[in-house]
């Protein structure tokens, strides 16, 4: 059966007029399965009895199962562990920020682009996720909430390298802008570099804000971390960044994870300089993270931010040190699909 929440309006006019429909109807099917958010096609009272048994048919609506809901006492924030229908399980965290609130959404279920510091990539790749499995991430959470909370915008930031799976990326963020009715500029897409992708995402477009995740400021030191420079060295990622800014014309940000010891230097900070001031101007800023600590992870969290943010502001770079969101209940990526109890029923 076809994955329903997967087309794209113009698919679902294809395959609805191919019934001997209207193509008025897709635009009503369309509206209720996202504006509405049904969860059957029995929900759908703007079509005939006979329609919706003809949809019933051909196509199935796919759903994510909650096993877990965390709130974080500190501030609110909420992660969500959901189980896609083959067993596999993903994570969703909703923040909130002065400016509304955000959902990190998971692109693939796991990750095989095996960065050290990062829980995502411990137990390799799954599989890619589809449109559907993204778009309900979003909709069950506004479920899971009672449609009580406002998703102002979204970031592609979970589980999984967003890139590594551009077709269904790019599809899912037609459909959130078509169906759902959120604007891509409200949409940040995070990457390890992957170039050639960045720049077929330039090529389209899109309007959305693009985060790259560098965390170093030379080769050696980034190969060591992330074992995709060993393919797309630093010199070859800024110029697509570079090129993507100026295709876009939307500045990038650069996300860098202190690790204690290993990228956190004040010599680590005037080289990061160097690195940033040859990129256009206005076409940068520096998000700085203090790193989630993870079990069996040498990894440390760095006693430097502040000044390593200081020498960056001091040089004229934007930059500012990421808000820490729900420490409490690991909502760091990839923690909680790992924890030994993940599978276990906790839906308070």
């Amino acid at each position: 059966m076809t994955d329903i929440l997967s087309l794209t309006f113009d698919e679902l006019s294809e395959q609805i007029t191919a019934l001997s429909e209207p193509k008025y109807r897709a635009k009503q099917i369309y509206e209720w399965l996202h504006a509405k958010k049904v969860t059957d096609f029995v929900e759908i009272t703007a079509i005939s009895k006979q329609l919706r048994e003809k949809l019933r048919e051909k196509f199935c609506i796919e759903s994510l199962n909650l096993q877990k809901r965390l709130v974080s006492k500190p501030d609110d924030t909420v992660k969500y562990l959901y189980e896609l229908s083959d067993g596999n399980r993903i994570e969703t965290v909703l923040m909130s920020h002065n400016h509304g609130n955000s959902l990190c959404v998971s692109t693939q279920a796991g990750c095989r682009m095996g960065c050290k510091f990062c829980a995502s990539a411990i137990a390799g790749l799954a599989r890619n996720l589809a449109p559907s499995e993204m778009l309900l991430q979003l909709y069950e959470t506004l479920r899971a909430e009672r449609f009580t909370k406002k998703i102002n915008s979204i970031v592609l930031m979970g589980v999984g390298e967003p890139l590594d799976n551009f077709d269904n990326v790019v599809r899912f963020l037609e459909i959130l802008k078509t169906g759902h009715g959120m604007g891509l500029r409200h949409v940040s897409l995070s990457t390890c570099g992957l170039v050639e992708q960045i720049d077929a995402l330039a090529k389209l477009k899109l309007g959305l804000t693009l985060s790259v995740s560098l965390h170093a400021s030379n080769d050696s030191t980034r190969s060591a971390l992330m074992p995709v420079n060993r393919r797309f060295g630093l010199e070859e990622l800024l110029a697509s960044c570079s090129r993507y800014f100026k295709a876009t014309g939307r500045r990038i940000s650069y996300e860098y994870a202190l690790i204690d010891r290993v990228n956190d230097s004040a010599e680590d900070a005037q080289n990061l300089i160097k690195l940033l001031k040859r990129l256009p101007a206005n076409s940068c800023h520096v998000n700085l993270i203090p790193i989630n600590p993870i079990s069996g992870n040498k990894y440390a969290k760095s006693a430097n931010t502040a000044p390593f943010a200081d020498i960056l502001i001091n040089s004229g770079i934007n930059a500012t040190v990421r808000r820490t969101f729900g420490s409490d209940i690991n909502a760091a990526c990839g923690q909680l699909r790992l924890s030994p109890k993940a599978g276990y029923r906790s839906l308070n």
